[in-house]
Formats: C-alpha cells, structure tokens, sequence
C-alpha cells in the first residue's frame, strides 16, 4: 500500500469543495444571469408535474395548508393562488392579514424541492375610467402601491374591452366605445408595471421592481361586442372588424410590456375564445409577439362546453391546445391536474405545448423579482387610502364628471350652484349611499348598498361640507311633491342611478333608473329648480325627464370620494368632462356607436358642457 502524499490529499480536498460549491451554487436563483439562462436552468431540473403545478392557479380558500399537503405534494405546488371577487381572509381584514396569508401560502411555495415562488393575483377595478391617459397613468400608479400594500403583486387590470353596447353588464369596466380612446387609456399600464426601459425587445413582460404589480389585459377579444351586450355571448364580426375596434388596444398594451393577457368567455363568430388556437396561439403569440403568460377566466375552461363542465377532459385539451398557459381553475385542482397529466403522458397534448406555458410564466416570476423578493412586509401598509390617494381619487371624479344640460338656455344657466342659500334640498336613493357610489367590484364581486362597507364621503356629505354655513341642507330621500312645493326652498339636488353590479347581474335589457328614482326627480324638478346626477355605470333612460330638469350630470360610479362631485357642482372647479360613449334615446336604438349611419343619440358622443370655476366665499 503506497504513501498517501500531502499535495494529493489537498488536491482531493479542492476538488470536493469545487463539486460542493456546484451542488449548492444554481444558475435560475443567481440575479446575474441572464433571463434567458435563468428560465432554462430551472425547466431542465423540473419534472412534469411541477410543470403543471406551474399552469394551476387556485382560489386561496382551498389553498390552505391540509388540502395543500394531500394534493398539491412537495415538488409540485401551484404556481399561483387568486382571490376571487370579494374573497379576504376576513371581514374588513386590515393590510397585514393580508400580507400575513399571502406570505403563509408563499412560504409553502418556497419550501418545495425547488423553491420557485407563487403569484399572487386578484381584481383591482380602481376609480373611474373617463379620464386622462395622464391621470390613467396615475391611478395605475396608486393602485399598484395600494395592492402591493396588501402583499399582493399582480393585479387583473386593465379591462381593455372597448364597450359597443351599454346593455352589457360589464360596460363600466371599458374606458370607451371608441377604441382609440381605449389604446389611450392602456397607459395605466405604464402606471402598473412601470415605464418600459429603453430598447426593451418587444414583447417581453416587464414588472419596475417591488412597489408595481404585474399587470393583465383582459378579456381577449371582442368581450365588449357581444350580441345585445349579453355578457359571455358571442361576437358576431368580421376579422378586419375585430382587428379595428376590439383588437387595437391589445397592440398598445404589448407594447407597454404587460405581464398577462385574460381570455375573454365571450365567443368569436360562434367559436369560444377560451378555445381559439388562432387567435391566441396565432395571432396573440406568434404574430404579435406576446412572450408574457396568457391566463384563463374564472372556470373559462369549464365554460368552454355548454353547459359547463359537460367534458372537462374535452376542455383541458381545447383550451391548454388553444394556447392557454396558466389556468384559473379555481376549486376542483385535482380534476384539472389529473386530466391534463394524463393527456400529455398520452400525447394527447404535446411537451412542447407545456413547456411554453412554463416558460411564460417563468419569465413573469423571474421579471417581477419574485425569487429575490417572494416575501411580502409590511413597508407600504400606510399606502392603503392614503390621503394623497384619495386626492387622486377626487381629482379624478372631478375631471369625468359630464355636465350634459345647463339650463334652459346658455345664458341661464343653473350651475354653478351657489354656496349661500336660505335652504336646499338633497334627495334621491343615491345621495347619502357610498355603495351606491362604488357600484360593483367593490368589497364585494357585486357591491354592496349603505355607508358601512368602507371609509368615504357621500355626496349629501360633500354638499354639507361645501355649503356656507348659514344653508340649511334638508335631505329626504323620496319626497312627495306637497313637502318640495311647502318647502320653499332656493334649489335642489336629486341624486338617483343604477344599484352596484357586476358582470352577468348588471346586464340589462331596460337600462331605467332604479325605483323610485324617476318618481323623485318628477316630484321635485316639478316643483322647485334642480339638478339631477345620475350614479351610474353606462349610459342609462333619461329622455322622458330631461325636459323637466334644469341640469343634469353624468357622475358615472365616483367611488368613495363624493366631495369631487360638489366641487364641481359649486364651481371650485370647471366641467370638463367629455363623454367618452353616445348616450341613446331610447334603448330600441341599440347598439349605437358613434360612425354609424343612423346616428341618432340624446346626448352625442363626444359631448359635454364646460362651466369655468367661480370664487365664492
């Protein structure tokens, strides 16, 4: 047996501490690594079921840490977790339970063989839409600390739909009929994500760090187009059609470096978007280069059969096969992982279609920082409502409100009000009612009536605030028409519109103001000079009372901040609002959109009257 010599064993030494350093040293967690490095690094070490793991989002009640342990095993967690329309960990959960269940659920993901973070996703519907880009721009910003602030980084906003039917329960989440105005408006994704850096490759997702979220265009296309406005219901169009009206926004949207694109429920011309190979492989893809991840609606797959979930296998292979990458199950996970395991261990769908998937939405974890920073803290928690938002919130009410009569003549005008009165009146369902103001998306996936749902100012609250002190301000919901004729007062404010809603429950054939709105506006505009705002998410019934109203605002769904709409309404600032959809006569004239031949509206688009701000005391 021969001599073991010092300079071999120190060599031997070298060489396990060389193979230690590699075992422990991995290319995807180093930040100096190229993107493109780092997302092939970690796919060559995932197996196919962490690569499914990856396509499933989950809503995080069943994302909870038994159901995730029986399921969801050591080396294949979900790639993300969502909060569905009014879904909290608690009633009126403060920021740092929510941050709090977002880090308990990203810890999970951490503690995998292979530690690659979850997103976070949930709706943000934030203020409202008719604005400018600029003011878009700044909203976005806002809302992306307000919900980073929550611990959550990516949010399913913007809806990029351009609205050609106002009986579409959806409408107040499109900016506009007109699509230019939407491509416009896609600057709130600069306010999301942050600004694109120069000379980025097009395409490609980009996320500025830890105080913007990954943003998500949606619904891919032609949602705001259905037949009569019904919601999930088909498009009917031609190409060039869908590629000039509904289309335009998504090329803007891309071009701003946004994370996500949503698939819409809607069909094209008979065929489900959620199934559209064309359109989203295609056309979304290989033609226009969109290299983020393309996510499913709530149960989209589900709904790609009628009715629903007749044959998931058949719509886990159509919608996967379409293009879909990550997929918004939300609740039976099992089903959707076993199903589309099963088709690819059977070459029913191909490796290469998952393996697109996963990179995709490796490229968004990997953009957004989200391995270097997967924890959320509680930095940014004084950021929720801030005063400075709220200002934001109130620049922007004030700025889309739409003054669309001013008196019987332009030198009579009724507005501005003034501030010094013997007395007025306040009336109408909607005046002292802050859920009413938010409408739907708010709290809750529908919204919710009264003043308890969240902190803010109604309007009857803003007028008090802006009144001199020697008006006296009489509020009565529904007054009859003997207590306004005996009430001698100087003027008065009906506030009346639509109840919250959202999706499906706000479609409306009818589109009339709630009861007893128009009983109130009849019973007060006959008796004593008025001004009628109206709360509402589109374009509502008017042409019966406006011959009997001596002004009358669009005021759209101001939100919590009603203080915007009185000063407006006393002149501390100017009407400037324009209407960014035609306002119709008579609901037998839908759809109508501005450029069409029979172009006959009550208000057109376009429209608005201005007043400039006065000094009063």
């Amino acid at each position: 047996m021969g001599k073991f010599s010092i300079p071999k064993l120190g060599f031997l030494l070298l060489c396990c501490l060389a193979a230690l350093t590699e075992a422990t040293y991995v290319k995807y967690k180093d930040p100096k690594q190229p993107l493109g490095v780092r997302i092939k690094d970690l796919m060559r070490r995932m197996t196919l079921a962490e690569k499914i793991g990856q396509m499933t989002q989950i809503e995080r009640t069943v994302a909870t840490p038994d159901a995730m342990k029986n399921y969801f095993i050591e080396n294949e967690l979900c790639g993300s977790v969502l909060s569905g329309g009014g879904s909290a960990p608690a009633q009126k959960a403060t920021p740092e339970t929510w941050i709090e269940m977002v880090n308990t659920i990203q810890k999970a993901s951490l503690s995998t063989r292979l530690g690659i973070p979850m997103i976070y996703g949930i709706d943000a519907v934030h203020g409202h839409n008719n604005v400018d880009p600029n003011l878009v721009k700044r909203i976005g910003e806002a809302t992306a600390l307000e919900v980073r602030a929550t611990g959550i980084p990516y949010a399913f906003a913007p809806c990029i739909a351009v609205c050609r039917d106002p009986r579409w329960g959806r409408c107040y989440e499109s900016y506009s009929e007109d699509h230019k105005i939407v491509q416009m408006m896609t600057e709130i994704i600069t306010g999301l994500q942050g600004g694109l850096p120069v000379h980025s490759k097009k395409g490609v997702p980009f996320v500025a760090g830890k105080n913007k979220v990954a943003a998500c265009a949606k619904h891919y296309v032609g949602d705001g187009g259905t037949t009569k406005g019904i919601n999930e219901n088909n498009t009917v169009i031609s190409w060039n059609g869908l590629l000039s009206i509904h289309m335009p926004a998504y090329f803007n949207s891309i071009a701003k470096g946004v994370a996500t694109i949503m698939t819409s429920y809607s069909s094209w011309n008979g065929k489900k978007m959620h199934a559209n190979h064309d359109l989203v492989t295609g056309f979304l893809k290989n033609k226009l280069k969109f290299r983020g991840f393309v996510i499913s609606d709530w149960q989209g797959l589900d709904r790609i059969t009628s009715p629903p979930h007749a044959n998931y296998s058949y719509s886990v292979e159509a919608g996967v096969g379409a293009g879909i990458d990550m997929v918004m199950v939300p609740y039976n996970f099992t089903e959707f992982i076993d199903d589309l395991t099963y088709q690819v261990k059977n070459n029913i769908i191909p490796m290469s279609r998952i393996d697109d998937a996963v990179k995709r939405i490796l490229r968004v974890k990997f953009v957004m920082g989200l391995f270097e920073n997967p924890m959320a803290d509680n930095s940014l928690v004084n950021q929720l409502g801030s005063q400075e938002h709220r200002e934001l919130a109130r620049e922007a009410v004030r700025k889309s409100l739409v003054l669309l009569k001013n008196g019987e003549s332009a030198d009579k005008p009724l507005l501005p009000l003034p501030k010094k009165a013997t007395k007025i009146l306040v009336a109408g369902t909607h005046a002292d009612n802050l859920g009413y103001q938010c409408g739907g998306w708010t709290i809750t996936w529908q919204g919710l009536g009264g003043n308890d749902l969240t902190t803010g100012t109604t309007i009857l609250q803003a007028v008090k605030n802006t009144v001199d002190s020697s008006t006296q301000v009489v509020y009565s919901e529904n007054p009859d028409a003997g207590f306004v004729k005996s009430g001698e007062f100087s003027y008065a404010i009906v506030v009346v519109g639509e109840p919250p809603y959202a999706e499906t429950y706000g479609d409306s054939l009818n589109l009339t103001i709630s009861e007893p709105g128009p009983n109130t506006i009849y019973n007060v505009c006959g008796s004593v000079k008025c001004v009628v705002v109206v709360i509402s998410g589109r374009p509502v019934v008017v042409q019966p009372f406006v011959s009997s109203i001596d002004a009358l605002v669009a005021a759209w769904l101001p939100g919590t901040e009603g203080q915007g709409v009185a000063d407006v309404l006393f002149g501390d600032y100017g009407f400037t609002g324009k209407l960014a959809r035609t306002w119709f006569k008579t609901v037998d004239q839908l759809p109508m959109n501005v450029g069409d031949p029979h172009y006959d509206p009550l208000f057109p688009f376009g429209f608005g009257l201005t007043t400039k701000p006065t000094h009063q005391n």
